[in-house]
């Protein structure tokens, strides 16, 4: 088969191991840019061209589409989709997966679990939001936020008024969560492809960070999941209808609790802590759809 994996970076190591994981199996790997394709939108011709020349002949896409360019790269994997090409992640379901509120909505919807949070339209009522959460600490995040950027841990109610403030008085968008200190500053991230958990790890924060993110410093270890951590991992990606996701969630009292379903996780993180071959399992996806 041909191919093509949407990514601004060729040297980045998903679209590495991507690309050595298809040739391994015998198919012709191609990586596209996606922010230099140019699309010709006619009827019934929709098509694509990039460095001059009219892609074709493609059988199967997986797009690897950063948060920034979520509106041109989605308009990149629809085009694609117009050309009657498989996508191992759909145009809609890369949409719902970074609209932040969106999310919790689709997945509180399911009854699954989730942080208390707070959405409010710059209300000036600071103090009664806090309380809605369970007050101080609590979390602060920016919607557009990813890798654990804009995401702030209020301390005390006080930080907490201050910070959320300073945001409404940027017209920046911000939900407000309950702070879950059982978790300790650790999260899970499940990685699932076409319905099944391939491998899934335990990252905790450096001392003094409550951000689980490797791009902040974690560290990750392999980790087994419960019965009730696989199935909510499962729900999460069928709700959100993607082909592969990394499921983000808290170890809770009250059980998991649900972060985030990223719709373009990224492979290093996973493969080094459970030693899986998860780009191998992308692929075959890709063989079996396509």
């Amino acid at each position: 088969m041909k191919i093509v994996i949407l990514s601004r970076n060729s040297k980045l190591y998903s679209t590495k191991r991507l690309v050595e994981a298809g040739k391994k199996r015998g198919h012709e790997m191609l990586v596209l840019d996606h922010t230099k394709c140019d699309l010709i939108i006619e009827k019934r011709r929709p098509a694509i061209v990039y460095n001059h020349e009219l892609v074709t002949d493609v059988d199967a896409i997986i797009p690897r589409i950063g948060a920034s360019v979520t509106f041109y790269g989605t308009a990149v994997v629809r085009q694609f989709e117009m050309m009657k090409v498989f996508s191992a992640v759909e145009s809609q379901a890369l949409v719902r997966s970074r609209d932040k509120l969106s999310s919790l909505q689709v997945l509180s919807r399911a009854n699954l679990g989730l942080p208390k949070t707070v959405f409010t339209n710059y209300s000036k009522d600071t103090s009664e939001i806090i309380k809605k959460v369970g007050g101080a600490p609590l979390i602060v995040k920016l919607l557009e936020g990813t890798q654990g950027l804009g995401v702030v841990l209020a301390e005390t109610k006080k930080a907490a008024e201050s910070v959320i403030e300073a945001f409404n008085g940027l017209q920046a968008r911000v939900i407000v969560q309950e702070y879950i200190k059982e978790a300790k500053g650790a999260d899970i991230r499940v990685f699932v492809v076409d319905g099944v958990v391939v491998g899934a790890m335990k990252r905790q924060g450096k001392e003094g960070e409550f951000r689980s993110n490797l791009h902040r410093g974690g560290t990750s270890e392999i980790i087994e999941l419960t019965d009730e951590e696989e199935n909510a991992a499962l729900k999460a990606v069928k709700v959100m209808k993607l082909g592969v996701a990394g499921v983000d969630m808290l170890q809770s009292d009250r059980g998991p609790l649900i972060l985030e379903v990223n719709s373009s996780p990224g492979l290093e993180g996973i493969e080094k802590a459970t030693g899986k071959d998860v780009a191998k399992s992308i692929i075959r996806y890709v063989e079996r759809s396509a």
